[in-house]
């Protein structure tokens, strides 16, 4: 899979492309990430890629043209690019499972006021990844990478993805380690006694639980 990132501050993914996962998925050869530079295409001088809006208004807008050019000099007939906007829908593990058999992904992250109105049609998806505002689409791009990433064959064990939360529309049960006991706080009999069939059990009945306790929305 090759991810290409287009944003206007490319060294905000300096220790995302370096660090746990990712870095191990792109020293294994299981991903391609690219950040792209939008103002090495903008036609304008200084490297402008915004201006005042027509009609007024408060905020600058990001100009088309270079996000055109951006789009074009890396898109082929197998990718899929995706603009993250409120416009869009929420984000969700469906949508990353969805992602994850894609060939060929590119994000385009926004910034400043909004997008030039056109630009929304270079989308074949629109992204958001919630109800609130961030000041540029950088950090929403990291997150789709990151849970599209692990999800591709011989990132992460199988097994690992098989009970996550959000796979069958229930939370992941709950996991503990050493030590046995902590502060008064015990490690359930149940997960220390040998017996797979009655830890299976009771894994399957505490996702339940805790979906219904903290996330009854999903049930």
């Amino acid at each position: 899979m090759r991810i290409d990132i287009l944003t206007l501050f490319p060294h905000m993914f300096d220790g995302f492309l370096t660090e746990s996962i990712i870095k191990r998925a792109i020293e294994k050869e299981k991903v391609e990430i690219n950040i792209i530079d939008i103002r090495d295409f903008t036609p304008y001088k200084n490297n402008q890629v915004d201006d005042y809006q027509f009609g007024g208004g408060g905020g600058m807008i990001m100009m088309c043209e270079p996000v055109f050019n951006a789009v074009e000099s890396v898109k082929d007939e197998d990718s899929c690019v995706i603009l993250l906007t409120p416009r869009g829908k929420t984000y969700n593990e469906k949508k990353a499972y969805e992602f994850k058999d894609k060939k060929h992904l590119i994000i385009i992250c926004g910034h400043y006021e909004g997008f030039d109105e056109r630009i929304y049609t270079l989308a074949d998806e629109l992204v958001s990844i919630g109800d609130f505002i961030l000041t540029g689409g950088e950090l929403p791009s990291m997150m789709i990478t990151d849970s599209v990433v692990r999800l591709i064959d011989g990132v992460i064990t199988k097994e690992s993805l098989e009970t996550e939360s959000f796979n069958d529309g229930l939370l992941d049960y709950p996991v503990y380690t050493k030590p046995r006991v902590f502060r008064g706080m015990e490690v359930p009999e149940v997960l220390v006694n040998g017996n797979h069939k009655l830890i299976n059990e009771y894994r399957d009945s505490e996702r339940k639980r805790i979906t219904k306790e903290y996330r009854d929305d999903l049930l």
